[in-house]
């Protein structure tokens, strides 16, 4: 029963994250055709980061309450939704307002939209969480990762050639996919928080999300440290993802094709990490000295990335780029699962997903000015001394002066049958 639940969250995820990243590489194309300036592309982008921001923790909070499967419900039809609107952008553009500018408009509320309720992967993570032993957890969130790579290694090479059709065509398909999505839920995945455990639940309700629980979050034992290496790493990562195509250029004369073959070798890597030997390195090592080593790891991965001549070294720097980041984005969610009661568990991961979307606002602005006023080589450079901050952070708050464990206290049977 529960390697079903598992399967049927992996097909979820997968198809999820291949809808996404079919019309990821090509919006920016998409909102030029009706006249974006490549400002208003990059506040197009950063508008989904930014709504995730706020939707992420508040549908997490929502399924702590009222269930994972209704909040995926909702927050997949958002999808739907949001894609129909980009795909009908210009007719509806054209009915409402009949000028670029309404075409433009229909863009931002379509991303907006899906921002808001894209909250899909935050909550198959919860319910990862419900349905695995504290001993397995990281090695199935593991396999959402896999999930989450594999989406990305194919959607964008099957969206550039449905973008022969037009730019609408992927945004459709993507619905459609979403669609899928939807039914899957609704038909094959039962709820995995009983009527008994969302009525415990309720009786720890848990303050609205706001920009002072996230404050209060990150000053949080246990839970603080993990966030604040969320989002340090997050921003460090994301200048690497957001700026690699014009680097790639830049540095070292790659066109988008060649660009396109690196970034779906990196998921390829990040998959196999995911998928093949996260749960041989959890049964090894604690997840704090994963974090710890992941932060050493990355460090050298993003000086080695600065400095590299060639496409040959690149190749092999990108390896350990992709070990230390695997691990890491598996390793910190599972240990923030362990960090909370049952029932702030969507809400915590919930926060840790809106803090990667503030750095999706921050890494890309930064990155790219670093890249044009300073040179090829200060992204990686600016990422390493992030991450060598992180370092220290990490010794400091996870091994050699740990917060206190997850106090013990009386919980109802269904909680004593999930430790």
């Amino acid at each position: 029963m529960q390697k079903n639940r598992l399967a049927i969250i992996f097909a979820i995820v997968f198809v999820d994250l291949l809808g996404f990243s079919l019309i990821l590489p090509l919006l920016p194309f998409y909102a030029e055709k009706f006249g974006a300036t490549p400002t208003i592309v990059g506040l197009l982008v950063a508008s989904y980061a930014l709504a995730q921001f706020f939707g992420a923790p508040l549908l997490g909070r929502l399924s702590d309450r009222y269930g994972r499967r209704p909040i995926l419900l909702i927050s997949i039809a958002g999808t739907v939704f949001g894609f129909l609107l980009l795909g009908f952008a210009d007719p509806i553009g054209k009915l409402i307002g009949g000028t670029s500018v309404a075409v433009v408009a229909v863009l931002f509320f379509s991303r907006i939209l899906d921002g808001l309720t894209g909250g899909n992967l935050t909550v198959a993570q919860a319910y990862i969480t419900d349905v695995t032993d504290l001993k397995n957890r990281a090695k199935s969130l593991g396999m959402i990762g896999a999930a989450f790579g594999l989406g990305f290694i194919i959607g964008p090479v099957v969206g550039g050639l449905l973008s022969r059709w037009g730019y609408a065509v992927p945004a459709f398909v993507a619905a459609g996919l979403a669609m899928l999505n939807w039914l899957a839920v609704l038909v094959f995945l039962p709820e995995s928080l009983t009527a008994e455990r969302r009525l415990e639940m309720a009786k720890r309700p848990r303050a609205a999300f706001n920009v002072r629980a996230l404050r209060q979050a990150l000053n949080r034992p246990r839970v603080g440290p993990l966030l604040h290496i969320r989002l340090f790493f997050a921003l460090a990562s994301g200048m690497f993802q957001s700026i690699f195509a014009l680097y790639a250029q830049q540095q070292l004369g790659l066109n988008s094709q060649a660009t396109g073959y690196i970034l779906g070798y990196v998921g390829l890597l990040v998959v196999i990490v995911q998928a093949g030997l996260i749960g041989r390195l959890t049964a090894r090592y604690s997840e704090k000295q994963l974090i710890f080593a992941s932060t050493i790891l990355l460090t050298f991965s993003f000086v080695a990335w600065a400095l590299t001549p060639s496409l040959p070294v690149l190749l092999v720097v990108l390896i350990p780029m992709s070990l230390g980041t695997g691990v890491m984005n598996t390793v910190i969610n599972s240990a923030l699962t362990k960090a909370v009661y049952p029932e702030e568990v969507g809400g915590t991961l919930g926060l840790a997903a809106s803090l990667e979307s503030l750095s999706r606002v921050i890494a890309p602005t930064a990155g790219g000015a670093l890249l044009g006023q300073v040179g090829a080589w200060a992204p990686g450079i600016v990422g390493a001394v992030i991450m060598g901050w992180l370092i220290s952070f990490a010794y400091r708050r996870l091994i050699v002066n740990p917060d206190p464990p997850l106090p013990v206290r009386s919980e109802p049977r269904w909680a004593e049958a999930m430790a």
